[in-house]
């Protein structure tokens, strides 16, 4: 079984049943790729942006059995921890667990994105999140003005909202 199998299995085994957050991973992972094939990225930079994609939202669990929220500040301060918890167990190497465990903490902090991991994971997050959350377009074309920065994710998301 290859690497992102086994993170995706793990995950399912995580989120145990709920369907919504387990499709929701399985989305973002699935635009992150496509991003990343579409902008040529690099294997390895592409290796560790889709285990994000993968891991990105496992802190909602521990958020929201202690605070009582989803909120995303919340996912950023939980889910490091867990990520590199399952992420040793899987036996990923060091330097993408922390990288990783990084862009977890951060996929919710929307200014100073300067790495292009970092972007595709918050593109992809926004493309599933839009539909999800039945976001109104005037929030869609302000997203598309101040936060996505790659040709691939404008593309998307242009053809993918009616905004």
């Amino acid at each position: 079984m290859n690497e992102k199998t086994r993170i995706i299995e793990a995950m399912i085994e995580y989120f145990q049943k709920d369907m919504k957050r387990i499709n929701h991973f399985i989305k973002v992972h699935a635009y992150a790729s496509l991003i990343c094939d579409m902008e040529e990225i690099e294997e390895s930079t592409k290796r560790t942006i889709e285990i994000a994609a993968i891991v990105h939202d496992i802190g909602i669990k521990n958020s929201e059995e202690k605070y009582g929220s989803s909120s995303g500040n919340y996912q950023q301060i939980e889910g490091p921890p867990e990520a590199e918890k399952l992420l040793e167990k899987i036996g990923i190497d060091n330097q993408t667990i922390q990288r990783t465990c990084w862009l977890v903490a951060h996929h919710h902090t929307y200014d100073k994105i300067r790495e292009i991991d970092h972007q595709i994971l918050v593109e992809a997050d926004f493309l599933v999140n839009a539909h999800e959350d039945a976001m109104a377009a005037s929030a869609i074309e302000h997203v598309k003005k101040t936060i996505f920065k790659t040709g691939s994710g404008v593309l998307l998301l242009e053809n993918m909202f009616d905004f």
